[in-house]
């Protein structure tokens, strides 16, 4: 959790160093696809623990969440008073793209480890069978030379 937080302050950092300094919010997309990375990471881990029930319990994970929504809030204030027009809409849309790339290659993740573990049984089927029949044709000489 706290790598998240890092990487999310770091990314943070540069984000809000960039708008200040006039910079095109596109100029940044490694750093945002960073915050917005680390943000839905630690929303996730909340999520789940709070599934299990153990949300109240866990206050470092809820302080950092809030950390990041005032990082956000302040982010806004930034990008509304000193960016251009419509620069914080981009921004969301720029966060919401970043999110739907990552779910893309979160899933294509996925079918390749599925894919891999299908190859494996596969091949490890086919050498049980072969070295089943070799075991066979031994066993058959075996007993012919008897």
């Amino acid at each position: 959790m706290l790598a998240e937080l890092a990487a999310a302050n770091a990314a943070f950092a540069v984000i809000k160093q960039a708008v200040q300094n006039g910079r095109e919010l596109a100029e940044t997309g490694s750093a945002i696809t960073k915050y917005v990375g680390a943000k839905e990471e630690l929303s996730r881990r909340a999520k789940k623990k709070k599934k299990r029930g153990t949300a109240n319990t866990d206050l470092e994970e809820f302080m950092a969440l809030e950390k990041l929504k005032q990082q956000e809030e302040q982010l806004r204030e930034t990008m509304i008073w000193s960016g251009r027009p419509g620069l914080w809409q981009d921004w969301q849309a720029f966060q919401a793209q970043a999110r739907k790339s990552r779910r893309v290659q979160e899933a294509l993740a996925k079918k390749r480890r599925e894919e891999l573990v299908q190859a494996i049984i596969i091949f490890l089927g086919i050498l049980i069978g072969i070295v089943g029949v070799c075991g066979l044709i031994i066993w058959a000489l075996f007993l012919r030379a008897l």
